[in-house]
């Protein structure tokens, strides 16, 4: 972090607590340019924020103190500084409800404690969307004020240019703006005076001695019900199972009875429509961020989508024509460039990819199957944190050096650049029946950035691919 940031935290912490910083540590970047960093005194403890979009942090603050006067669980904001985009709140630790969720599924099943916290969110969410609604200013909303005509025609936008053309799918263009004049026609026609907190997925959600906290509600707006609970039951890496999202849904329509000004049944009937519409919405940014950005990890969440509009297309029947749109995604689920987005259990491989990690002092370790293929990656133009002191005595398996370099722009590029190669090959290696490839990584000592990375890739194979893998870290093994 630069020495400015530094000085401006250290400022603002004092003036909130009159403590100096102890330890100050930068948090794992998201999606967002939003740098968050961890601050501690001798008695204190906070969650700074370093935002240079006004209108965003404008609106960020004038909700979280909207939300906490209403006894809402949101982190509590201790000081600002708009002049310097800078802020302070309140830290409520490290445990998403997405991490939660695979603490609990060692073995895949969704245990029946998880669903309890889940309807406990979705409860606490009908707060939101309902206490936290009146009364509310929507003026500052940011960068709409409600879920109106023209964003949903942006997300639906995103859609089709981010991954449906991405995707190479073919549709008739003027067909399906039809249909999504259809749609958006539809979801209008619905009680929309809620607060929609737009991005209302696990991640967004901490647990805080068990209690759920919410976060990230920034580009909240003014729109119906329905949107937000189904991009918390359809949120792809939750991989909720379709019985336990229909008992989710059906407990948030229970507790709607504490709600007299809210029509269920209307709820009910137009539910799936908001579902598709969120979806489309994820896939367009699961486009743009993975096809188009070339960041790798937002492709895994594909199968997932996909399966997600398998089960609608198989169990939902929707009170309004959209033909075309419907055609586009069962389309999805046959286009020849999806094809390695398939569930990896509906997929087949003999394949085992070979991961190794060495050091170029002691040369390229050699092919032992004898095919003489496959890549040699030069980690050494990623930041090296075996010239800091604090980290020569680990490798790249210990959770610093992990946090380091997931920090670090130069290894994400360098990363989401050898696992676009890795995955084409997996993909060519698969249709000529080739039974092994071989990847590694090197760097100077084989310590650090070689062994991040070759445990990196085998988890995003792991995660999107259904080959067998191998890893050996030569110099540490």
């Amino acid at each position: 972090m630069s020495q400015t940031i530094l000085e401006l935290l250290n400022d603002l912490f004092n003036r909130w607590c009159g403590e100096s910083i102890m330890s100050i540590n930068k948090l794992p970047a998201s999606g967002s340019p939003r740098e968050y960093y961890r601050i501690t005194g001798t008695k204190s403890s906070a969650i700074g924020a370093i935002n240079h979009d006004r209108e965003e942090n404008e609106a960020f603050i004038e909700f979280s103190r909207h939300f906490h006067s209403l006894g809402l669980a949101v982190p509590e904001i201790y000081l600002v500084d708009l002049e310097n985009n800078a802020y302070l709140q309140e830290d409520l630790g490290n445990l998403t409800l997405f991490d939660h969720i695979f603490e609990q599924r060692d073995n895949g099943d969704f245990p029946e404690a998880l669903t309890g916290v889940y309807k406990e969110v979705l409860i606490e969410l009908q707060k939101f969307q309902i206490k936290g609604a009146k009364n509310f200013n929507y003026s500052v909303c940011y960068p709409r004020a409600s879920f109106d005509q023209l964003s949903m025609q942006w997300d639906l936008s995103y859609f089709k240019y981010y991954f449906l053309k991405l995707a190479g799918v073919p549709f008739n263009e003027q067909l399906l703006e039809n249909d999504y004049s259809t749609l958006i026609d539809y979801l209008l026609a619905q009680d929309t005076n809620y607060f929609l907190y737009r991005d209302f997925q696990s991640r967004n959600v901490m647990l805080r001695d068990g209690k759920p906290y919410f976060i990230d509600y920034q580009g909240g707006r003014k729109g119906a019900l329905q949107y937000d609970v189904a991009s918390l039951l359809y949120d792809s890496k939750a991989d909720i199972p379709p019985a336990v999202r229909e008992e989710l849904l059906e407990h948030y329509i229970a507790g709607l009875a504490n709600y007299p000004e809210v029509d269920a049944a209307k709820f009910r009937e137009s539910y799936y429509a908001y579902v598709l519409i969120r979806i489309m919405q994820a896939m367009g940014a699961y486009g743009f961020r993975g096809f188009y950005e070339k960041k790798i990890h937002f492709l895994q969440s594909i199968p997932y989508a996909l399966n997600d509009l398998k089960w609608i297309l198989n169990n939902v029947n929707f009170s309004i024509e959209i033909p075309t749109l419907l055609k586009v995604f069962e389309d999805l689920l046959k286009a020849p460039k999806l094809k390695r987005f398939k569930d990896k259990e509906g997929r087949k491989s003999t394949l085992t990819v070979s991961i190794n990690s060495f050091s170029y002092k002691h040369g390229i370790p050699k092919d032992p199957y004898g095919h003489g293929g496959g890549y040699v990656f030069d980690c050494r133009v990623i930041s090296n944190p075996g010239k800091l002191e604090q980290f020569k005595e680990m490798n790249g398996k210990h959770e610093p050096v992990i946090e380091y370099l997931d920090q670090q722009s130069d290894a994400d590029e360098f990363l989401n650049n050898t696992f676009s190669l890795v995955d084409m090959s997996v993909d060519k290696y698969e249709e000529r029946n080739f039974s092994h490839l071989l990847v590694s990584y090197g760097c100077t000592g084989g310590q650090h950035r070689s062994v991040y990375c070759a445990e990196r890739l085998a988890e995003h194979l792991r995660e999107s691919q259904n080959v067998r893998i191998t890893r050996w870290h030569r110099e540490l093994d």
